[in-house]
């Protein structure tokens, strides 16, 4: 795809068009490109375990993270509702001795490591599947495609790109680097890895490690590297469940049209009905992949089943 940087309503408009996956799985379907990932697949996913080697994928949930208040967008507050001290001081009404602690989390679903849900974006009033986003999300959630239909469903084989190490300096991209469809076949190919139907690819930019080291900085919403617009026809035709990057946005930021906002994602989500993950922590998975040359592993990611939500917390994890 050629891109015209004055035109993202045309380009937008013909992407959607040629990537549409609308009807693919009939009418009613709530899983978009998870129906890629089948029981065959996930057989597959499980003779991937050589080790029993697993890492956690997932970045904190505190007060420390990136969020600046962007569409009321929030760090975590965790406050605690019992504590020892209310155990040993005050007593808490148990028999025996017996004491405890409880706490309790107030966050947005999409503050850390998360994914988009099917219902999150709308392409000209239209979520997922042609469906008018109105009749979709409302007030009391998403009433049709809601997380909670995906989460029996992100187990399967999880694929590692590492395009930071493949094509980057010392294993980092620059802010603003557009990944394409090319560096990602390009990337796969140098670690001898395929990436076909039903995969959950993980692409690793190296922008997570450089704001560990430098300070969070614009993490939350500014410059980063991340997938060029033009690799709307690779994630299409690659027939892949799900990705996921270790970026704020997913999509390289600044965005390749002189005034867009997330171009990429009305594509991706209400027209190929893709499952997209977004602040992913790939750094120690990434590297025991270059250890090992093992690019793809066991991958389960499952959403919370919150009802009537459009994106949920996750703590992946990968199993070698």
């Amino acid at each position: 795809m050629t891109l015209d940087r004055t035109d993202p309503e045309g380009a937008i408009a013909e992407a959607a068009k040629a990537y549409s996956n609308w009807g693919r799985w009939g009418a009613d379907d709530v899983l978009g490109t998870l129906n890629f990932l089948d029981g065959a697949k996930r057989r597959e996913a499980a003779a991937l375990v050589r080790r029993g080697a697993s890492f956690s994928l997932s970045q904190s949930f505190d007060m420390n993270g990136p969020q600046k208040g962007w569409r009321r967008r929030t760090n975590p507050v965790h406050t605690m509702l019992d504590t020892g001290t209310d155990a040993v001081v005050n007593g808490q009404g148990f028999p025996h001795g017996l004491g405890g602690a409880d706490d309790v989390i107030a966050m947005p679903l999409q503050c850390s490591t998360q994914w988009d849900g099917l219902g999150h974006i709308f392409d000209h009033g239209k979520a997922w599947n042609g469906r008018p986003a109105e009749q979709v999300v409302t007030s009391e959630g998403d009433l049709v495609t809601g997380i909670e239909h995906m989460a029996p469903h992100v187990a399967g084989r999880g694929v590692l790109l590492d395009v930071g190490r493949a094509i980057g300096e010392n294993g980092e991209l620059p802010d603003g680097f557009a990944i394409t469809g090319e560096h990602l076949a390009a990337t796969a190919g140098a670690q001898g890895v395929a990436v076909g139907r039903g995969d959950i690819v993980l692409v690793r930019t190296g922008q997570l490690a450089r704001v560990r080291r430098d300070g969070w900085g614009e993490y939350a919403g500014g410059p980063a590297p991340g997938l060029s617009f033009t690799a709307a026809g690779w994630l299409h035709g690659t027939e892949i469940a799900a990705i996921a990057t270790d970026t704020w946005g997913f999509e390289v930021r600044p965005n390749e049209f002189d005034h867009a906002f997330q171009p990429l994602h009305q594509v991706a989500i209400p027209n190929i009905g893709l499952l997209i993950g977004e602040m992913w922590d790939l750094d120690a998975l990434a590297e025991d992949c270059a250890d090992d040359g093992t690019y793809d592993f066991l991958l389960t990611a499952a959403p919370l089943r919150i009802t009537g939500a459009v994106g949920s917390p996750v703590n992946p994890i990968a199993v070698k």
